[in-house]
C-alpha cells in the first residue's frame, strides 16, 4: 500500500483551517443533536477502550449528548478502522485511534483504505508506557533475570499480546532482538484475553498497555519488571525502565480521536477544543494519569504530524524485523 508523502498530509491537514470561518462556526453550532459512536478496535478492558471510556463520558457530559463506546475488535482493529473511514463525514461516528494504526499502515499490505488519507485527526488524549508483565509464577523479579531466565529456555517462554501487529507485539519483538533471547509470541484478539491468560498463567510474559495492566500491578495479581518509555512513569515510579537493563530500547503508545476524511472543520475544532478542556479539569485529568497515561494536547495539525511520524517509524521497524501480518 502506498503511504501519500509525510509533507502532503501536513499540508492537507493544516489547508482545512483555511476554510471561512462563517461555515466552520455554523457546522459547530447545530452538532451533535443525536447520540455519537466513538468505534474502538479492540475487546473491552484493553487500553484503547479504557481511553475511550474516559473521553467518551467527558464528551457527553460537556456537549449533553451520549457518546458511546461501539467494540469493533478483530484484524489488528482494521475492522473497526474501515468501518469509520466508510462512515458518513458528519461526525457522529468516531474512531479512538492509537499506534497500532500507524503500525498497520506498512504491516498489511492489502487494506481497503489508506489510515492517513482517509481520516481526519481530531485530537490526542494520552501517550502511555507498556508494562514488561510476568507471572507470579515466572522465577524472575528484574528484566536481567528475566533475560538470563528465557535464555536457558529458548522457545518455551510464552510472551502474549493484544494482536499481531500490535503495539505489545511489536514492544516484544524489539525486545527479543536487544536482549538476544527466543519468546513465543501468542497473538490474542485484544489485550483484555491476553491478560486474563496471564493472569491463568496459560502464558508467562507480556508488554501491556499501561492503562490495561496497571491495576494489575498494583495489586500484585502480576509482576511488574519494567516500564517500555526511556524515563520511569509517574504513575509507577519504583518500576524500572527497560532501557535500564536492555540500553537504548524504548517503546511508547499514543491513543487519539480521528473522523472520516471531509467531516466538517467546525465539528473537528469543537471536538479538538473539548477534548483538550479535558486535560485542565482535574478529575479527568486525574483519571487519565491514574492509568498510566501522559496527556497529549494537540491541535488537529500536530495530532496528524504524530500520526505520520509514528507511520514512519514503525514501518522502518517492521521491514527491518521482516514482521508479517498472519
Amino acid at each position: 500500500m502506498k503511504l501519500p508523502h509525510r509533507r502532503q498530509f501536513l499540508h492537507l491537514a493544516a489547508g482545512a483551517v483555511a476554510l471561512p470561518a462563517v461555515s466552520r462556526i455554523a457546522s459547530a453550532q447545530a452538532y451533535p443533536t443525536r447520540p455519537v459512536r466513538i468505534i474502538s478496535g479492540f475487546a473491552a478492558g484493553g487500553g484503547t477502550d479504557i481511553a475511550a471510556r474516559i473521553i467518551g463520558q467527558w464528551l457527553s457530559e460537556r456537549l449533553a449528548r451520549p457518546f458511546t463506546i461501539e467494540n469493533r475488535p478483530g484484524a489488528g482493529s482494521n475492522i473497526a478502522a474501515e468501518a469509520v473511514v466508510r462512515s458518513a463525514p458528519d461526525g457522529y461516528t468516531l474512531f479512538l485511534a492509537n499506534s497500532v494504526n500507524a503500525i498497520n499502515a506498512t504491516l498489511y499490505t492489502k487494506l481497503n483504505f489508506n489510515f492517513i488519507r482517509d481520516t481526519a485527526p481530531v485530537a490526542g488524549i494520552i501517550t502511555t508506557p507498556s508494562l514488561m508483565i510476568v507471572h507470579p509464577s515466572v522465577p524472575a523479579a528484574t528484566v536481567a533475570e528475566f533475560i538470563a531466565h528465557a535464555k536457558v529456555s529458548p522457545g518455551r517462554v510464552n510472551m502474549a499480546s493484544a494482536g499481531n501487529g500490535s503495539i505489545s507485539h511489536l514492544a516484544g519483538e524489539l525486545f527479543k532482538m536487544a536482549a538476544g533471547i527466543d519468546l513465543l509470541h501468542v497473538p490474542y484478539r485484544g489485550a483484555s484475553p491476553a491478560l486474563t491468560d496471564l493472569l491463568g498463567g496459560q502464558v508467562q510474559v507480556m508488554f501491556a498497555s499501561a492503562p490495561s495492566s496497571i491495576e494489575y500491578v498494583r495489586a500484585g495479581t502480576v509482576r511488574g519488571l519494567a516500564v517500555t518509555t526511556a524515563k520511569r512513569s509517574p504513575a509507577l515510579p519504583d518500576l524500572p525502565t527497560v532501557g535500564e537493563s536492555v540500553p537504548g530500547y524504548e517503546v511508547s503508545a499514543w491513543y487519539g480521536v480521528v473522523a472520516p476524511k471531509d467531516t466538517p472543520v467546525g465539528i473537528i475544532e469543537m471536538l479538538n477544543k473539548e477534548i483538550n478542556a479535558a486535560f485542565a479539569d482535574s478529575k479527568t485529568k486525574a483519571r487519565l494519569v491514574e492509568v498510566g497515561g501522559t496527556v497529549l494536547p494537540a491541535s488537529p495539525a500536530e495530532f496528524g504530524k504524530l500520526i505520520a511520524d509514528d507511520t514512519e517509524k514503525w514501518a522502518k521497524v517492521i521491514k527491518f524485523a521482516g514482521i508479517k501480518a498472519i
